[in-house]
């Protein structure tokens, strides 16, 4: 059982213009803090000048340090002027309906619903009959600086990206019908053309009725926002912030990786994946994305390479150890550069808002010596890391597109 409440306080934009100016992409969708910088030298209203408020400055030279106390107290500053904005306004109780569209894919509606999870649910060695599966290891500093900034802020501006099977279709006929019979109360345009739709949820007989259906799923899988739940969690909160939907409505992108040398040349590095891959040559072309899973592309100045693993190379009976990002982890970072540590600072991960055109720009730029260009993780795989209680390879999954920043915010 999976149990959503309404949010008694919560912030949205007033209309579909203040949300085009307030919302903004999450925090970790950025490859850079210049990249953060440069956004709200653009956009000075977006929910980032709170959510990276060290980054809200007039000179990059003048970024401060990300979870310092100094930002810390530019994050609450900046909290208070965006709930007295003219651009949001206060609701109360509420769930709301939540439709991505991308223009990649305009015949699918990426429909959810959010509202209040709770933290109790959250599968743990505590609570290992938890209903909320969480799909990675948590890094103790990761979720303690988004604690610091709940604290700091007083509210909840990042929501949790959950996963639901909807065996029957009757919760996604019923979030669809629901945006059927209304226009939304405000919709924005992201960066990469999506467009996103809120419609807010008060009327207490469709509260009802969706927590009724949420209710009939045994379980939910977090796909995106592990630490944003364990933040809520270690401040002792009984709700976090989640938006739910249908797995036969999310879609997953590549998630890549550029590698520093490490001492190992191009050479080398062709001769020693020969080990555990099929290695054929694919030129100097613009980029690689490889189709399907158990294809991976390596870039080094000599060109693009397909490599596919030997047989024996992965165990076939652990989902887990199926991803190709434990793979590659195994036989090319640890195996052959010594990168043992996936959270070794070292390693560039690139999510699927950049392409393998991007990937050989900076390995051609001398920047990183070889580039790894994965295909996505498929929803039957992850699924399967979940359900045999394992955790995804770090950084293997970038789900696509992304719940926007600041279109519902809980306060505290």
């Amino acid at each position: 059982m999976i149990t959503i409440r309404p949010v008694p306080r919560a912030l949205a934009p007033v209309d579909s213009a203040a949300a085009e100016r307030i919302s903004a992409p999450n925090y970790d969708e950025f490859q850079s803090e210049r990249e953060i910088w440069e956004l709200l030298q653009r956009r000075p209203q977006a929910v980032l000048r709170v959510t990276m408020a060290h980054c809200h400055t007039d000179r990059f030279e003048d970024v401060l340090p990300d979870g310092s106390e100094a930002a810390l107290a530019k994050a609450a500053e900046e909290m208070a002027r965006f709930r007295e904005s003219r651009d949001t306004r206060s609701v109360e109780d509420i769930l709301w309906v939540y439709e991505i569209v991308s223009p990649r894919r305009p015949e699918l509606r990426q429909i959810g619903l959010g509202g209040y999870a709770r933290t109790a649910e959250i599968r743990t060695d505590e609570t290992p009959d938890g209903t909320i599966v969480r799909n990675e290891g948590i890094r103790p500093d990761k979720a303690e600086g988004r604690a610091r900034l709940i604290a700091a802020t007083d509210a909840y501006i990042g929501t949790v990206n959950c996963a639901v099977r909807d065996r029957s279709g009757e919760m996604t006929q019923a979030l669809q019908a629901h945006a059927d019979a209304r226009s939304a109360d405000f919709e924005t345009p992201d960066e990469a053309g999506n467009r996103h739709r809120v419609w807010l949820v008060q009327d207490p007989a469709d509260v009802d009725r969706f927590v009724q259906l949420l209710a009939n799923e045994p379980a939910a899988y977090v796909a995106d926002g592990n630490h944003r739940s364990a933040a809520a969690a270690a401040l002792g909160r009984e709700h976090f912030l989640a938006a739910f939907f249908p797995t036969d409505r999310l879609h997953l992108e590549p998630y890549n990786r550029l590698l520093p040398g490490c001492g190992v040349s191009a050479e080398a590095m062709l001769e020693r994946v020969a080990g555990a891959f099929d290695v054929t040559s694919l030129g100097d072309l613009p980029g690689f994305r490889p189709e399907a899973v158990h294809e991976i592309g390596l870039y080094c100045k000599s060109g693009w390479y397909r490599l596919v693993p030997k047989p024996g190379a992965f165990d076939e009976t652990d989902a887990a150890a199926s991803i190709d990002a434990a793979i590659v982890q195994e036989h090319i970072l640890d195996g052959v550069l010594g990168l043992t540590d996936a959270r070794d600072s070292r390693i560039n991960y690139v999510g699927g808002n950049k392409d393998a055109s991007y990937l050989k720009s900076r390995v051609d730029s001398g920047e990183f010596a070889f580039a790894l260009s994965l295909a996505p993780v498929t929803m039957d795989q992850f699924i399967a890391v979940c359900e045999q209680g394992r955790f995804m390879p770090p950084k293997s999954t970038w789900f696509d597109p992304k719940i926007r920043s600041g279109l519902v915010s809980a306060l505290l």
